[in-house]
């Protein structure tokens, strides 16, 4: 009987240590992260709507894909402000848990998409804040925008339950926290400790896998996320400094185009200058197809001009064009500045090429009536009165050059070969161009030397 109440016993203590050995394991493997899937999202270089486009994209397959995880490794000196709100709506969106880890800096528009983020971790040699709003010539933003800005900066830092009088720092210069080194006047910075300290950081992290370890996913799938070849063509082609020299290239193109028989080089590059413009907008979702067919239209009407009378067609065409490439822009202003440096860098080569080349060559040559219509040549404007030339009379008016002079009866109006003739000289007939009467003056000693 004992025996076998000992046996039960022991059965009992094994079951019930067999069971909690499962339950550890399974406790140690989720927090190691396995069969977990994490995906780590680059957000590097400036920002600009191609990186919103590209994180769009990502967070979106993170989601559908089911991940349990998303690393956002930011490396960025900032970019544009309206760029970095749409990521920032990306990121109020996101229902999968995420970290912001900066391996470098998180400037302007970096350290904004951070604090979007449920958690923020750094190297220890990782910097962010920095944030004021400046414009594309490198001038202090209006007001309206900074203030803007700073709530948004402030905003974001409150979604996440962190103190936003840091945020504001970084943002407004106004604010005076010289113990971490931004005295007033001065936008904050923060280091790495400096973040911890103030809660503008969870943790300070050597690497990626330390990251891991501490986020308790070591053992998890690692996928890493990286711009497509025409995601990154994209973020170069809608760079702010890029957008004008395309536009230059395409107009200067155009326009070397009607200096040059047929269609060559210059042409192919004025195309396929704005073929770029167009797809780098449309891969980053800023132009939609309205903004290709009003730009097709505007090519249209163009063309037409050249054999419409009116002009309207042409006026037409361009205001098409133009509302295209506005359509396009996601910043109305910068890309009426881009359309402005295009069209005078445009003029520019218009003129030298008028004066180096003419318009004797190219496109124009088919509309410019090159040959003149000169006595030389056998032109006349009306009847030539060749039976003229030789008359002598006299200036009835002055002639100032032109006038009027009487030759045997006859009032005819002429122009003096030289200057002024006044009034009852003697007059005679040099030469006749149809309705035209040149008449030299008959000097005194002339007419005795006539006369002898």
């Amino acid at each position: 009987m004992k025996r076998s109440l000992r046996i039960g016993v022991w059965s009992m203590l094994l079951v019930l240590g067999s069971v909690l050995s499962f339950f550890h394991l399974q406790a140690s493997v989720q927090a190691d992260g396995e069969g977990q899937t994490v995906y780590v999202i680059p957000v590097k270089d400036t920002v600009e709507r191609g990186m919103a486009a590209f994180l769009n994209r990502t967070t979106e397959e993170a989601r559908e894909n089911g991940v349990d995880h998303i690393i956002f490794e930011i490396d960025t000196p900032g970019g544009r402000v309206d760029a970095a709100g749409d990521i920032g709506e990306i990121f109020q969106d996101l229902d999968v848990p995420n970290s912001a880890f900066v391996t470098n800096r998180a400037y302007s528009a970096g350290s904004y998409i951070a604090l979007n983020a449920d958690s923020i971790y750094m190297k220890q040699t990782a910097t962010m804040g920095a944030s004021g709003v400046i414009n594309s010539d490198g001038t202090a933003a209006d007001k309206k925008a900074q203030s803007a800005w700073i709530s948004a900066m402030v905003a974001a830092a409150e979604s996440t339950g962190r103190d936003p009088l840091y945020a504001r720092a970084m943002a407004d210069a106004s604010v005076d926290l010289k113990d971490y080194g931004a005295p007033e006047g001065e936008f904050l910075t923060l280091g790495a400790t400096d973040a911890e300290e103030v809660g503008y950081a969870e943790g300070i992290v050597d690497d990626r896998n330390e990251l891991l370890s501490v986020l308790g996913l070591s053992d998890a799938t690692v996928i890493e996320e990286n711009p497509t070849l025409s995601e990154n063509i994209a973020r170069f082609l809608t760079d702010p400094v890029v957008i004008p020299i395309l536009l230059s290239i395409a107009s200067i193109g155009l326009v070397v185009e009607l200096y040059s028989p047929g269609f060559g080089i210059p042409g192919t590059m004025g195309a396929l200058s704005l073929v770029l413009f167009f797809y780098g907008h449309i891969v980053a979702g800023l132009a939609g197809y309205e903004a290709i067919i009003l730009l097709v239209l505007g090519i249209g009407l163009v063309i037409a001009e050249f054999f419409l009378p009116g002009g309207i067609a042409g006026i037409a065409g361009i205001v098409a064009i133009v509302s295209s490439l506005m359509l396009s822009s996601a910043d109305m202003g910068h890309m009426a500045m881009s359309i402005g440096i295009a069209l005078l860098v445009t003029i520019v080569v218009s003129i030298v090429l008028f004066k180096f080349v003419g318009l004797e060559r190219g496109f124009f040559r088919h509309i410019i009536l090159n040959d003149s219509t000169s006595s030389e040549k056998g032109y006349v404007s009306s009847q030539n009165r060749l039976d003229l030339i030789g008359m002598e009379g006299e200036a009835i008016t002055p002639l100032r050059p032109s006038g009027t002079a009487d030759f045997n009866g006859e009032r005819l109006d002429v122009v003096s070969e030289g200057g002024f003739i006044p009034v009852h000289q003697t007059v005679k007939i040099m030469k006749t161009e149809g309705s035209r009467i040149v008449v030299r003056e008959v000097k005194k000693a002339d007419q005795e030397e006539e006369t002898n």
